[in-house]
């Protein structure tokens, strides 16, 4: 069973109907009971990093999220669910992300900048020829996808980025680290490319 987190906020819906669409077996909830049964797990985010650290603690996911991912359960993050794998974040400075991933989360700044980053945007798969099922297989360097974010991802190791987008800066638009993916971008709403990010998902 693929567990699609459920914290409060966002259109779950729309990423657990694009994952059914492509055959998975997909439940959206917010049950620890679920989450620890899960084969493999979705986060798709939206909203504030403080606050939706807040609602996963209140409905006791956090520490079953850390769990599942350090057993090996793959997991998907997605926009805000990609940021709170991250240590901090300058949108809640006080507050502890999953601390999964060593690094920060930073605030789009610039002259003449758009903030948020909104529409589609290109990406650049830093490795294209990965020596393992990736998000990227099969998917053309360059692809365009959605975005919809004002802050971005800093890894502190650079090894773990695994595609990069420009936006005033080049920043890390997916990551990898051993059974963790995560994208800046929305599959769900970036068409057939998306669907086929999802997709390579289902198969890891």
């Amino acid at each position: 069973m693929i567990i699609i987190i459920d914290y409060g906020m966002g259109n779950l819906r729309s990423v657990a109907k694009a994952v059914e669409a492509l055959g998975g077996n997909a439940r959206v909830s917010d049950s620890p009971v679920d989450l620890k049964r899960a084969s493999k797990i979705i986060f798709p985010g939206v909203g504030h990093f403080g606050a939706a650290v807040s609602q996963l603690k209140k409905r006791k996911l956090f520490q079953v999220i850390k769990g599942k991912i350090k057993d090996g359960t793959f997991f998907l993050g997605i926009c805000l669910g990609m940021q709170l794998l991250f240590e901090r974040s300058e949108e809640a400075p006080a507050v502890a992300g999953l601390g999964l991933v060593p690094g920060t989360v930073r605030l789009f700044k610039g002259a003449g900048l758009s903030v948020p980053h909104m529409g589609w945007n290109n990406v650049k798969i830093r490795n294209s020829k990965f020596e393992i099922r990736n998000l990227f297989e099969d998917i053309p360097q360059g692809s365009y996808f959605y975005f919809a974010h004002s802050y971005y991802c800093v890894p502190q190791d650079k090894k773990n980025i695994a595609a990069v987008t420009v936006h005033g800066k080049h920043f890390a638009s997916a990551i990898n680290q051993n059974n963790i993916w995560a994208v800046q971008f929305h599959p769900e709403k970036s068409q057939d490319l998306g669907l086929k990010v999802l997709n390579n998902f289902l198969k890891l």
